[in-house]
């Protein structure tokens, strides 16, 4: 019961915590002892309150985790790689024209088989133009025997000297007749370019066709090209002899590749370096315009310092881990660099040997107590 006194006109009289008055308190029985004692009361009833509030601040423990596991930092191996996109194409691929009108009379066309280079593939109708030659070859040969005679003729001064030329020039005009005449007959076959494969043919024997329609593909077998964009801050790392590993589809194997040639400057749209590389492997996964993806091995560190991805900290401007120095968590800023599967490159922030956590890092305060479960 906590009691007020208070004074009045009648005397000092005290109200309790209910607020009833109660009687006056005679004279005697207020003396210096008793209100001692009641100012003692106050002062130890309002300390009993404080210390009681105070233990309830002090019950409030910082959050702590029982179990936290800890990762630590060794030097490690790292290639530099970049992953970039590229596509597979034939190392020469030709789309089969006729150079001159006509109808078809021969098709040697073996889809999806090798053929030799200089084998004739197809053949336009050419039997006026074989008469011609043979025209042109009669009055080349008869000129040229004139020629002969007149040549005996004229040592014998039998002729004239512009005589004699007149026929050369005869004879030399249906030679070159007879040279025209069979390059017009040579565009009427259509040959393979070099060895290759041939692809679907596009016209049946008889048909009509003209220099703009295409016949069928051919394609180089032995090897296929790789182009690849390299973006344009790595453009110096590419060279005439930089391998490079790609991957196809559907097939889980490497392949390698070696850089043949890149393009002179930069793509101003772009801002990539386009690259060619040569492909000599062999596999039925290898196909033209089959989508690789490339793997770019630009350096390796050989003394890289990785933790696992889920001990990084992200924040708005920078990253960081958590380590243990003497027992207590301390957050330590980092720079990152390689990202693998799993692993993050650090660049600065971490010494070999640092352990650092990598579960329960959310729920972690700077300078707090750890206790590790386990230490990879």
């Amino acid at each position: 019961m906590i009691f007020v006194i208070l004074r009045s006109e009648r005397g000092p009289f005290f109200r309790d915590y209910t607020g009833k008055s109660r009687e006056p308190l005679s004279l005697h029985f207020m003396n210096r002892k008793t209100l001692l004692n009641i100012f003692l009361s106050f002062i130890l009833i309002a300390g009993v309150s404080c210390s009681g509030n105070k233990k309830k601040k002090e019950g409030k423990e910082a959050p702590s985790i029982s179990f936290i596991e800890g990762y630590v930092v060794t030097p490690s191996v790292v290639d530099e790689t970049i992953g970039i996109s590229g596509t597979l194409k034939p190392f020469e691929e030709t789309v089969l024209m006729p150079e001159m009108p006509g109808r078809v009379v021969m098709i040697n066309l073996p889809e999806g088989q090798l053929v030799k280079k200089g084998t004739m593939l197809v053949k336009i109708f050419d039997l006026d133009l074989q008469a011609q030659l043979k025209k042109a070859q009669t009055q080349y040969a008869i000129g040229k025997q004139i020629l002969d005679r007149q040549a005996e003729l004229l040592k014998a001064d039998g002729i004239s000297q512009v005589e004699y030329d007149q026929q050369d020039l005869v004879v030399t005009s249906a030679n070159n007749d007879i040279d025209l005449l069979k390059a017009q007959i040579s565009k009427t076959e259509v040959l393979a370019p070099y060895d290759g494969v041939i692809g679907l043919r596009n016209i049946s024997l008889g048909a009509q066709v003209t220099q703009s329609t295409p016949l069928t593909t051919i394609r180089e077998s032995d090897k296929l090209k790789l182009d690849f964009s390299v973006p344009g801050k790595y453009s110096q790392m590419i060279h005439q002899g930089t391998k490079v590993r790609f991957s196809v589809e559907g097939d889980d194997n490497k392949f390698d590749a070696v850089v043949m040639a890149t393009e002179e400057g930069i793509d101003q749209n772009t801002r990539n370096l386009k690259a060619r590389a040569i492909v000599t492997a062999h596999s039925p996964s290898l196909t033209p315009g089959a989508y690789a993806s490339v793997e770019l091995r630009l350096s390796q560190n050989r003394s890289a310092l990785l933790v696992p991805t889920q001990a990084i900290i992200m924040k708005e401007r920078n990253k960081s881990v958590i380590i243990c120095k003497g027992g207590k968590a301390v957050f330590v800023p980092i720079k990152t660099g390689v990202r693998q599967a799993g692993n993050i490159e650090v660049i600065t922030g971490l010494n070999a040997g640092d352990t650092v956590v990598t579960t329960g890092v959310l729920f972690i305060k700077p300078d707090m107590e750890l206790t590790f479960a386990k230490i990879k």
